[in-house]
């Protein structure tokens, strides 16, 4: 099965390190967290991927280029000219990257990309800025499983503040970050048929808009509800939530070896 990643966007919000580079590839732990989504599908058995790029999509196809070099122990022979490989810890993925533009929106860069998924049975879908420890072998199974041509996993967003329960000036309960106000939201991690792509009209098109609103309301939207860690990269606050969380050892997204 092949994966659809999106990695073209700006990332204005997290503008600190998206000047010279595009959020997925800002790093957690020194690996770009697009690496983090590759391995999280990796360890499902998804080593097929076509990544939507636009803005300095450059950097993706320059990280890719030299992926090989950068993960193995190499001896440069300088008077020859000659490399020699010594050890290799290079990843099984087939890896396609494709100029979506840098104006399309979410869904035009699903468009843009429709011929590499045009003839497939299903396909995964997501965003390149969020992880978690997503069932991702489940969620497959859960869509083929019920037919229709759209699964979304839904989860829960991550809190942000300490919730206050106050009673004439006192305090009775204090919840450290919960979750939301209780209501699933869209956590990416689509599995989708190609009966979606006549929903998207054209570059300008959202995705989480007209495309989803229609296949709800045509009853072929199902959601994949997911109860564990889920954290998108929005924000420098969430980068550095995943990077300490990495560097504790207590990255929860880590189930490969």
């Amino acid at each position: 099965m092949k994966a659809v990643i999106l990695a073209g966007g700006l990332g204005t919000r997290l503008s600190e390190e998206t000047t010279t580079r595009p959020k997925p590839m800002v790093e957690i732990g020194g690996k770009p967290i697009l690496w983090h989504i590759l391995k999280m599908y990796a360890h499902h058995g998804v080593n097929d991927f076509v990544i939507c790029c636009g803005y300095k999509g450059y950097v993706i196809k320059e990280y890719f280029a030299n992926y090989f070099l950068h993960m193995s122990d190499v001896t440069f022979d300088m008077r020859s000219n000659r490399m020699e490989v010594h050890h290799k810890r290079a990843e099984p993925w087939n890896v396609t990257l494709v100029d979506t533009g840098d104006d399309s929106m979410t869904g035009g860069r699903l468009q843009r990309v429709a011929r590499y998924v045009r003839d497939e049975e299903a396909f995964c879908f997501t965003y390149g800025d969020g992880v978690g420890d997503i069932d991702i072998s489940a969620t497959i199974d859960f869509h083929r499983s019920h037919g229709k041509a759209a699964t979304v996993t839904a989860t829960f967003p991550p809190g942000r503040f300490g919730a206050l329960d106050i009673q004439g000036g006192q305090v009775r309960s204090f919840q450290e970050k919960p979750k939301g106000d209780g209501a699933m939201i869209n956590g990416g991690f689509f599995v989708l048929s190609p009966k979606v792509l006549p929903y998207i009209k054209d570059d300008a098109t959202i995705w989480e808009q007209e495309p989803l609103m229609q296949l709800a309301a045509d009853g072929e939207l199902m959601a994949y509800e997911h109860h564990g860690f889920w954290q998108p990269m929005d924000t420098l606050r969430d980068k550095h939530l995943l990077e300490d969380l990495w560097a504790k050892g207590r990255a929860p997204w880590k189930m490969w070896d």
